[in-house]
């Protein structure tokens, strides 16, 4: 991208990127486009919101959105039928707190705002039913603790999703997630751990079980691709290689075939800053 820079926020970084016009898709993808509702409603349709959907099975009551960033998740939360506590210590009126009230305002959706860091949850203790965190925990400045809080504030059975968190396969990999990354040198403020740094921190918390989804079991990890528009793009991919796609199409029409060829691909995957998601349950 031409004009680059290194910006001294957040909200001045989203704003220089929407004023991109080559990076058009990437707003749209990071739900960052205006108006904010109409992005909510986006990522309320989407199929990783969906997937997010059957996780939750039925559950109902209050929930607390970790990082909440601009609110979509807040949105999808509220929708689903949850009364919501939107955490985020951003006071910006683009990708912060101001938003997300802008965002109730519009909506008259049940969503508190608090302005406070994960790792010090000003709630009381097994306060929420549900805890959701999308894309928070790789940038705590304290995992352990921010898991801990988390599960502080649960209630018996109550139940963790911690969606989309980067994850690389050895310490030497993250300067080059971070150099890849599109976001992280605008801004900075991006970070990947270790498979089991995640996986240790949440059992050390105390949650009793942990379902860990890898990058190509859920469409969580997969967005902007759905699974559709994942099989679209590999025999693109692979007629590049071997021009027969309508063979491509017919091998993977059956989603026996194509769930076969991702979990045999799940081996083979080490991409640095790849995509987990973790769904904690608290006895």
């Amino acid at each position: 991208m031409s004009g680059e820079k290194a910006f001294a926020t957040w909200e001045e970084a989203v704003v220089w990127l929407r004023n991109q016009p080559d990076q058009r898709q990437l707003v749209l993808d990071a739900f960052y486009d205006d108006p904010l509702v109409g992005a909510a409603e986006r990522y309320f349709q989407s199929s990783e919101w969906q997937a997010i959907t059957e996780l939750l099975a039925g559950r109902c009551g209050t929930a607390l959105d970790v990082g909440a960033g601009r609110g979509i998740a807040s949105y999808a939360l509220a929708r689903t039928g949850f009364v919501v506590r939107a955490l985020e210590p951003d006071p910006s009126a683009i990708v912060g707190a101001a938003a997300i009230r802008n965002l109730v305002r519009q909506t008259q959706l049940p969503i508190r705002v608090v302005e406070e860091f994960c790792e010090r949850l000003p709630f009381a203790d097994a306060a929420f039913d549900l805890v959701f965190a999308r894309a928070v925990l790789h940038h705590t400045r304290d995992l352990e603790g921010a898991c801990r809080e988390m599960f502080r504030v649960l209630r018996p059975g109550g139940m963790l999703i911690a969606a989309r968190e980067h994850v690389i396969s050895k310490e030497p990999d993250l300067p080059q997630f971070l150099a890849q990354h599109p976001l992280h040198h605008l801004y900075g403020g991006e970070h990947a751990f270790l498979l089991d740094r995640y996986t240790g921190a949440l059992t050390a918390a105390g949650f009793s079980a942990i379902d860990t989804l890898a990058p190509l079991q859920s469409p969580i990890n997969l967005f902007p691709y759905t699974l559709e528009t994942l099989k679209s793009a590999i025999v693109t991919r692979l007629t590049q290689k071997v021009p027969v796609a309508p063979l491509w199409r017919t091998a993977f029409a059956s989603r026996l075939v194509f769930g076969s060829l991702l979990s045999m691909a799940e081996r083979f995957d080490n991409r640095p800053g790849r995509l987990y998601s973790f769904v904690c349950h608290k006895a």
